[in-house]
């Protein structure tokens, strides 16, 4: 028997990968460029705030299939961010003052207050993402990545996190940073 038309239709499985992927695109484009566009100062609250009062979960979950140097994985990189900042900012606040030692440059760059608890990373990884709003993607993705580069340092110094918890997140930054620099380069779509 030869697939013919509708075959592929009568299928029952997962979503169309190329589908899903044009949806992730169109909605990080949609709450990234389409904010920018707009001079409610408002938006960039409800931005801050969308995985908490609009259920992104489900977007996010398709932004979690693109890549690194995508506009809609470099949002989903965010979110995780800042969920994980979220769920537990004792721990994530003990990571980063232990690297902030280290890595005083990126500890600047990322602009957490002095001494770092965990309500002054919530602030601070609110107000990164804040930039989504305005034109400062880059800024924002910078910002991003020397924290978690800083985080990673603090891993490393710690003990009980693994050698993979510590990769995991020197990734992360690495992915945070190359995407803002294709952002200044406008190459990031």
């Amino acid at each position: 028997m030869t697939p013919g038309e509708g075959f592929f239709d009568a299928l029952v499985g997962a979503a169309d990968p190329a589908l899903v992927s044009e949806a992730a695109d169109r909605a990080a484009q949609l709450l990234v460029r389409g904010a920018r566009d707009s001079a409610d100062a408002a938006i960039a609250d409800r931005l801050v705030h969308l995985a908490d009062t609009e259920g992104i979960e489900a977007i996010a979950e398709v932004w979690s299939g693109s890549p690194a140097d995508s506009l809609a994985g470099c949002l989903w990189r965010l979110y995780l961010l800042r969920s994980w900042v979220y769920a537990d900012p004792v721990g994530v606040s003990r990571q980063f003052e232990a690297g902030r030692r280290s890595a005083q440059v990126a500890q600047v760059v990322a602009g957490v207050a002095d001494p770092p608890g965990p309500e002054q990373l919530k602030a601070m990884v609110d107000e990164v993402l804040r930039g989504l709003a305005g034109s400062d993607l880059a800024d924002v993705l910078l910002r991003a990545a020397a924290f978690a580069r800083v985080v990673a340092t603090g891993r490393a110094v710690l003990s009980g996190s693994s050698e993979a918890e510590v990769q995991r997140m020197l990734v992360l930054s690495e992915q945070l940073e190359a995407a803002g620099h294709a952002e200044l380069e406008q190459e990031l779509a």
